[in-house]
């Protein structure tokens, strides 16, 4: 079992990572926290020594891109119908509904939108008050996998910390877990302080599942650590990398708009013979008595200054329309020419489902060890011997549709029907009426032996037909009847 020590370096080592820095800054920029939030502005003055100005205007304006492009990604993924998990035995069905709930959605909601910001995230398996298996998110900023070495896939311990409450401001109190493949330890810290055992958890350290018949409490485990990790492509890499650099550059250039437009709101006065006592004196002549007195060679010019606004605006939507691109996601401010048909909306959302299909290989992957999970306590419990074969998912992403192309290729869908109906028709004289009902009911996409059994029976019919298969039977070799071939 691990140290405190032990835990406590491999939480440090594990923050101070190279990836978990990936992984922070992608979460940073969902929650806007955009690197224009630290700008600052300098200058050079007169003997050569770099100061930062505080008199200039620095607007700082996040636009958050990033946002929108992740919550697109997950509210398109986990569109379509509520149960995406199913099953065609309606015993197992009604089971799985029990596990995969709205709660259970709920976290894999939260786990994807951590998956596609910071890169990677996780869910754990727990035992719920209903004595059954549960699953829930996991912030892979506080999971640590702990490794015999470096180069090993084989996964030891797993820690999980998380910030439970700040007390008086500034003392964090945080939770850690650590999971082998038998039992989950509790220990808290009080800020950096030293790691100590959790008295506040009832058993320290609790068997993954704690069962409780006849009074009395049995311990069991999973077999293996409870963590189910789903990756944003092999390389772990948030949907930030492709397009920081350009939503940092569409903020830089908004926001240096709106500080031009902030300094140069009012014009530049150039008097010349101001026959007046000092400088105050003139500002004030400026601003409210609209006039001056000047010596008879002087004068006064007012000088405004040009804004490169239509520049900065080209720049804006080139960088806007990159985002989007690169970042592949549906614009939804993208103008088009008013002819908005189906064809349209769906070429506009090929770069998402693009995104979309490559995660998706990953979430069905992810879902199976869950439901791998699921079977063997239903198995277990129930004695049943349900297979990974008698579950598949069912991803039915929706699309925005044009109501009246909707409309069109309805009235052309009943116009084909009502053309082949005639056809149909035209030549029943010559086919028999079976197979003109069958014809029929296929076009219709009718049930064509719920049709057949609301028809009365021809019993002359019915009777010839009995024959028919008792002779295919009972062989006639023409020795009479029953009796006489007997004896």
């Amino acid at each position: 079992m691990l140290t405190a020590e032990e835990i406590k370096h491999f939480i440090g080592e594990d923050s101070s990572s190279e990836k978990k820095r990936r992984a922070k800054r992608g979460m940073r920029y969902y929650e806007g926290e955009h690197k224009i939030m630290g700008s600052r502005l300098f200058y050079v003055d007169a003997d050569g020594n770099v100061k930062e100005d505080f008199l200039r205007s620095n607007i700082k304006i996040s636009h958050p891109f990033f946002t929108e492009l992740v919550d697109q990604q997950v509210q398109y993924m986990l569109s379509g119908e509520e149960d995406f998990i199913k099953s065609d035995i309606p015993e197992l069905q009604g089971r799985l509904q029990a596990y995969f709930d709205d709660a259970f959605w709920s976290e894999v909601y939260e786990t994807l939108t951590g998956c596609i910001a910071k890169g990677f995230d996780y869910m754990y398996a727990y035992q719920t008050v209903d004595d059954r298996i549960g699953f829930q998110w996991a912030d892979s900023i506080g999971v640590v996998e702990v490794r015999a070495k470096d180069t090993d896939d084989k996964t030891e311990y797993v820690i999980f910390w998380y910030v439970d409450r700040v007390e008086k401001g500034k003392k964090e109190i945080k939770r850690i877990r650590v999971w082998d493949k038998k039992q989950v330890y509790y220990y808290v810290q009080e800020g950096d302080g030293d790691i100590m055992e959790d008295g506040e958890a009832e058993l320290n350290p609790r068997p993954h599942i704690v069962s409780n018949e006849n009074g009395e409490r049995f311990g069991s485990s999973f077999g293996f650590i409870p963590f189910f990790r789903l990756d944003n492509g092999s390389k772990q890499t948030s949907g930030l990398k492709p397009i920081k650099e350009l939503i940092d550059d569409y903020d830089l250039m908004a926001c240096s708009l709106s500080n031009n437009l902030q300094d140069f709101t009012d014009a530049i006065y150039v008097v010349s013979g101001f026959q007046g006592a000092d400088l105050d004196e003139m500002i004030q002549n400026i601003r409210t008595k609209k006039h001056l007195g000047v010596a008879p060679d002087g004068g006064l010019d007012i000088k405004t200054v040009d804004i490169p606004y239509e520049a900065r605006k080209a720049k804006l939507e080139l960088d806007e329309k990159n985002i989007y691109r690169f970042g592949m996601g549906f614009n939804s401010a993208q103008l088009g020419d008013g002819n908005i048909t189906n064809v349209v909306i769906k070429s506009r959302y090929a770069l998402l489902d693009l995104k979309c299909n490559k995660l998706e290989i990953r979430l069905k992957e992810f879902l199976r060890k869950i439901i791998r999970v699921v079977l063997d306590e239903i198995n277990r419990k129930e004695g049943t011997d349900y297979q990974m074969k008698d579950v598949y998912f069912n991803f039915q992403r929706e699309v925005m549709t044009n109501a009246q192309d909707n409309a069109q290729i309805g009235l052309l869908d009943a116009q084909k029907q009502g053309q082949l109906l005639d056809n149909l028709l035209k030549v029943s004289n010559i086919i028999d009426d079976e197979t003109v009902i069958q014809e029929i009911c296929s076009i219709l996409d009718i049930d064509y032996d719920a049709v057949v059994a609301r028809f009365p029976v021809n019993e002359e019919k019915e009777a010839a037909h009995t024959e028919k298969e008792l002779d295919g039977i009972v062989p006639d070799d023409g020795g009479g009847t029953d009796e006489q071939t007997a004896a």
